[in-house]
Formats: C-alpha cells, structure tokens, sequence
C-alpha cells in the first residue's frame, strides 16, 4: 500500500489555503494539513519583539504532528525563523526560495510588487542574500501597491484582485519584469496574464516542482 506523504502548510492568512490546495490537487500521493495563525501579521506591523520564539513554537508544534514536511508560505514567518534554533528531522519547505531562484534568472531589470508593507524589508533581505549565496547578479526593485492589504485582511477578495490588476496595467509598458512577492496576488497575476499575454513570477510557478524534487 502506497502511503501519501503530509505535508503541514503554516500560514499566515486563511486566503493561502485555497492557493496551495490548487497547487497540489494532481497530486494523489500528498496530503495537505493547514495551520494558520494572522495574528503574526499584525504583531510584525506594531514591532512586537520576540516574535522569532513564537514561530520556532509553530514549527515545532507543527512537527509533532506527524507531518512529513513543512511549507512555510508566509514571508514574514521565513524571515522570523531561526533555523539554528530548531532540530527537526523532516525537510522545511520555505516558498520565497523556489521564488527566488526564478528571480535570480531574469537578467533584464525587475520589479517585485507587494501589497503588505511588513513583508517587504524581510523578503528582500532573503532575496539578496540568496543571490550572493548564489553567486547571482539581480536588478531589481520593490514596490508596495500601497492601500491595498487591507482589502484581503477584510475578505474583500474581488476589490483586491481589481487594484493590483489596475497596477499592473499602470506599469506594464515600463519595460521592467513582473514579479508578485505574495501569495493573495495570484489570482490576479494570473489574470493579468491571461489578459495580455505576459508573464508575471509569482511563488506558486516555482514552488510544485521544487516540492516534487
């Protein structure tokens, strides 16, 4: 009998679920356990310190579960994490470093769009610092789409959606390469796409192959 291997999927906003499950449904032989906590986001954004102890809390919970992996899907949970402070035995799936490595690929100049202020110090900082692990030479920026993050956090999915793709079209002709640093653009990247023929990086493309490996 063919066992399904677990993955736990720590999140930090319940909208994530949906993304990662699409991700995976082909899959027959994974099994995805949610756990998911927005309370980090908001203790990120007041400068709440010690914020490092109740991640490594997480993980291990998480652990203890009897998963076989864990994907970390929040940036700001990446960023927080402490890996020299845990001893885990299953592998750590991070979703920026799939996300990176594409990144790292693109030699013409790039920009990478947020819609939560709080994540952006902490990606980018991973960001470079894989490139010079990496050995790899990047022209990029980071944008906020500013007034925008609010809308998810209140479930107003389809107002969210409608100004990142009014971004998009306000930059498109700038010659620059799209990225979208955070899972809840997806849906409307991959709109965009759809719309105009162009392509847009986003955590999602990279991160199926990467878990398959």
């Amino acid at each position: 009998m063919h066992l399904k291997k677990k993955i736990g999927c720590l999140h930090a906003h319940y909208s994530n679920i949906d993304y990662i499950e699409q991700a995976f449904q082909s899959f027959q032989d994974i099994e995805l356990e949610h756990f998911v906590d927005p309370g980090l986001i908001h203790h990120v954004a007041k400068g709440t310190g010690g914020l490092s102890l109740k991640v490594k809390e997480q993980v291990e919970w998480i652990a203890s579960c009897d998963v076989d992996a864990i994907l970390i899907t929040c940036t700001n949970y990446i960023a927080l994490l402490q890996e020299d402070q845990l001893s885990l035995s299953i592998p750590m799936i991070k979703i920026d470093e799939p996300f990176f490595k594409t990144i790292c690929e693109v030699t013409q100049p790039q920009i990478i769009l947020f819609t939560n202020p709080a994540t952006v110090e902490g990606t980018m900082e991973r960001l470079y610092q894989y490139a010079k692990l990496h050995n790899k030479s990047i022209n990029v920026q980071a944008q906020v789409i500013a007034n925008t993050f609010e809308l998810i956090m209140q479930g107003e999915q389809q107002a969210y959606n409608n100004a990142i793709l009014q971004y998009f079209r306000e930059i498109m002709n700038d010659n620059l390469f799209i990225s979208v640093a955070q899972l809840s653009m997806v849906e409307a990247a991959r709109q965009f796409e759809n719309d105009f023929d162009m392509t847009i990086i986003h955590p999602l493309k990279s991160l199926v192959e990467f878990v398959k490996k």
